[in-house]
């Protein structure tokens, strides 16, 4: 079961449990305020990041997986101008991800590349408890 820390206004978050379906209820959550907002045209992009994002967390991590949405509108909230989409996914992990070359083959390796080359800017930061990637979306038109 996940918890709905927030959905008011242009912010929702959630914390899901470290357990096999949190990617899917993840996945349903995201889009679903998507939806909501009338952001389907960034939905497929953002839906496959936080997919890949939730994981990398649910491999390492034990304790909950949270996952936070905010809509900027304006210019002067975005760093680099415009409106954005701004996506947190958190764990209690405080080792940051680590970015490797995934060889054809391979099964895995390839969500931070993914993240790298499909969000206008990502990072990672350190908590009180873990670690947040985020990653930052262009809104067309708006």
């Amino acid at each position: 079961m996940i918890g709905v820390i927030d959905t008011d206004g242009e912010c929702a978050e959630w914390a899901f449990p470290a357990e096999p379906g949190a990617v899917r209820t993840a996945r349903q959550a995201v889009r679903g305020t998507l939806t909501s907002w009338g952001l389907d045209s960034v939905g497929d992009i953002t839906v496959l990041l936080v997919s890949e994002l939730v994981t990398n967390s649910l491999r390492y991590a034990s304790g909950p997986i949270g996952v936070r949405l905010v809509r900027r509108n304006q210019a002067s909230e975005s760093a680099t101008g415009g409106a954005a989409l701004l996506v947190e996914v958190s764990d209690p992990i405080p080792d940051p991800p680590r970015a490797r070359v995934a060889e054809p083959d391979d099964e895995g390796g390839r969500g931070l590349h993914l993240v790298a080359v499909s969000a206008r800017r990502w990072g990672t930061r350190h908590g009180k408890s873990g670690k947040t990637v985020w990653f930052e979306l262009a809104l067309p038109g708006e």
